[in-house]
Formats: C-alpha cells, sequence, structure tokens
C-alpha cells in the first residue's frame, strides 16, 4: 500500500512540474501580468527571452546569455520546450524526453544567474533537476496519466526513449 501511495506522489509532482513549465509558457504567450505584461507577450511581438537574458542574467555566463537576449532561434526554442515539456509531464508521456529537455532548459536557466541570490550553490532550478530525476526514475508517467496507456504502444515498446 505504501508503494502505491509514493508512486501518486510522483504522479503528482510529474504534473506540478509540468504545471510550471506550461504556466511560463500561458504567461509569456498571452502576458497574464504574472511575470510577463500584457504588452510584453509573445503574441503581440514581445520577446519571451529579452527581459531575463538581456537585465537578469549575471556572473560568470553574462555576457553569453546577454547576446542571446531577443533572438527569434532562442524564443522560438524556449517556447516550443515550455510548451513540449509541460504538456509531455502534464499528461505523462515522453516523460524521459521531457526530464531531459526540461533539464537541459532549467540548468540553462540556472547558469544565467550565478552564484544564485539566496544560496551560493542551490537553487529552485537545482530543485527541480531533481525533481525530473526522480519522476524518470520512479516511472511517474505512469500514474495519474495517460503514461500506462502510452507506454503500451509498440512505438514505445521499440523505442523506449519515448517512454
Amino acid at each position: 500500500m505504501e508503494n502505491k501511495k509514493t508512486n501518486y506522489i510522483w504522479g503528482l509532482l510529474r504534473i506540478v512540474m509540468g504545471w510550471i513549465f506550461l504556466w511560463a509558457f500561458i504567461d509569456k504567450m498571452f502576458g497574464l501580468g504574472f511575470t510577463t505584461v500584457p504588452d510584453k507577450a509573445w503574441l503581440v511581438g514581445g520577446s519571451p527571452t529579452f527581459g531575463f537574458l538581456h537585465f537578469a542574467a549575471y556572473g560568470p555566463f553574462e555576457s553569453l546569455f546577454n547576446s542571446m537576449a531577443g533572438s527569434v532561434i532562442v524564443d522560438w526554442l524556449f517556447m516550443l520546450g515550455l510548451l513540449l515539456v509541460g504538456l509531455a509531464l502534464a499528461l505523462g508521456i515522453l516523460t524521459k524526453l521531457a526530464t531531459f529537455f526540461g533539464s537541459v532548459m532549467l540548468l540553462l536557466m540556472w547558469s544565467a544567474c550565478l552564484p544564485p541570490e539566496h544560496n551560493p550553490l542551490i537553487d529552485e532550478h537545482i530543485i527541480y533537476i531533481i525533481i525530473l530525476i526522480g519522476v524518470v526514475m520512479s516511472r511517474a508517467g505512469q500514474y495519474i496519466g495517460l503514461g500506462n496507456r502510452w507506454s503500451n504502444t509498440k512505438l514505445v515498446k521499440k523505442f523506449t526513449i519515448f517512454e
């Protein structure tokens, strides 16, 4: 019984992590006023990466991140990453790929602001990466979502990376 409860907690953590990515996508797309004001929304021509990469980045990689600020390619990769990682995690499908690409995105966000503001090494990005690793290790896509059905498809049985 205890293992079943743990599985559902991991499934819930997977969904919550998916929502974190999806919410960032929605707010940046529509400018709902949380971190993106309406006149800076991607839908009206704003850049979802410019403000953070140009004004918030600091530390040893500041000039690298500043140089990417507002790039159309970076904007598209960022927004597609947020959307696809968020959907995959929320639905419980493609969790291995979503975890890998989500972790890469989080590691890049962490490295844009070094050292972190409130701790010399760890911030929420690192905690989220650890949660994502736990999502894969616990096979959390199998619980509270479509992952169980998805993992039984011929495609996933042949190519387990799609689990």
